[in-house]
């Protein structure tokens, strides 16, 4: 197994982080936060990879017979798009609920919210 996978979900979780650090629209920051999350998917797919590997059905395989794949890094990976979705929805909703209210998506611009 070569280590490409995880730098191409380190390289992508820091494009996300760039992105969310730099954005001066809030709809924007939300879509780099949903970047930052898919560079999950790529991580758990490359620790549940398994070269030679097989679809984790055992009715036809003796134990041993040959190699399968983690079906609980499946299940994560699953789970983890599902919450990402959530996530995001519900963040959009409370920049369109910020948007209504004060008229603006620049966080710069937001000077109610300071502190």
């Amino acid at each position: 197994m070569s280590v490409l996978p995880y730098l191409v979900a380190a390289w992508v979780f820091l494009v996300g982080c760039y992105g969310l650090a730099t954005s001066r629209n809030l709809i924007h920051a939300v879509g780099c936060l949903a970047v930052c999350q898919s560079a999950t998917y790529v991580l758990l797919l490359a620790v549940g990879y398994r070269n030679g590997g097989t679809a984790p059905v055992f009715s036809d395989l003796k134990p041993g017979s040959r190699p399968v794949v983690d079906p609980v890094v499946q299940a994560l990976a699953l789970t983890d798009v599902v919450v990402g979705a959530t996530v995001t929805a519900i963040l959009l909703a409370l920049v369109l609920q910020i948007s209504k209210r004060h008229g603006t998506v620049d966080p710069d611009k937001l000077s109610e919210l300071r502190g």
